[in-house]
């Protein structure tokens, strides 16, 4: 819950950037060492790293001999504190596989901020390199790369993979060849709606990197069709 937490929020902090945002960026960087000084999940931390616990939070207590009153009770097993840490981190780990609905919107939204933002930068004199490099764009672009990566680990890879491919050969599968179809589709709607929605020149399309993406995909997979 911690570590979720502190994921939250540096995720947030991230995205405030500029100087407007300084004080709110460093409260949320306050926030995050505040969580990661706490005791206990200092000691959680150092038990999962197989290292004695600095506070002695989760230290086993020793174990109490029976009496004769007691003796004849089945003395119940304490749980093991490093055991619960990792089932815990385990837990978490396959709770993050994937997207929430929540960052699955968020993901959508990013796509259609970044193209409004870039539009907007656009009307303001910036050619598309500039726009890149815009503080609030790279954040965003980021944050996307991000999501994009819990969503299909590895894709920010892609291009690597790609090229490997390639190299091999192999004939298009089914699922590839519906792939290639679906994504050519949508290399040009995108083309499309750049053009005609935030005046993109074809000089602007060429240094946008969603297209940059789309095109280094299409062109594996035009070597293999």
């Amino acid at each position: 819950q911690v570590d979720a937490r502190i994921t939250s929020l540096e995720a947030e902090g991230a995205l405030l950037t500029g100087k407007d945002n300084k004080k709110m960026r460093a409260a949320k960087g306050k926030e995050v060492a505040e969580l990661k000084a706490e005791q206990r999940y200092v000691d959680a931390c150092k038990i999962v790293k197989g290292l004695e616990p600095k506070f002695n939070n989760f230290v086993l207590k020793a174990a109490v001999v029976p009496t004769d009153a007691t003796s004849a009770k089945a003395a119940e097993p304490e749980a093991d504190p490093v055991k619960k840490v990792k089932e815990k981190k385990e837990a978490k780990k396959q709770e993050s596989a994937g997207l929430s609905p929540a960052e699955t919107k968020e993901l959508e939204d990013l796509k259609q901020k970044i193209i409004e933002r870039k539009g907007l930068l656009k009307e303001q004199g910036m050619s598309g390199g500039q726009q890149n490099k815009d503080a609030e764009v790279v954040a965003m672009v980021n944050r996307m790369n991000e999501l994009k990566e819990k969503q299909d680990p590895g894709s920010t890879k892609k291009e690597k993979d790609a090229k490997k491919d390639a190299k091999k050969k192999t004939p298009l599968s089914q699922d590839e060849q519906k792939e290639y179809a679906k994504l050519k589709d949508e290399y040009e709607i995108y083309k499309a709606k750049c053009r005609t929605e935030f005046g993109y020149t074809n000089k602007d399309l060429k240094v946008d990197p969603d297209i940059q993406e789309m095109e280094e995909k299409l062109s594996a997979f035009e070597k293999r069709s």
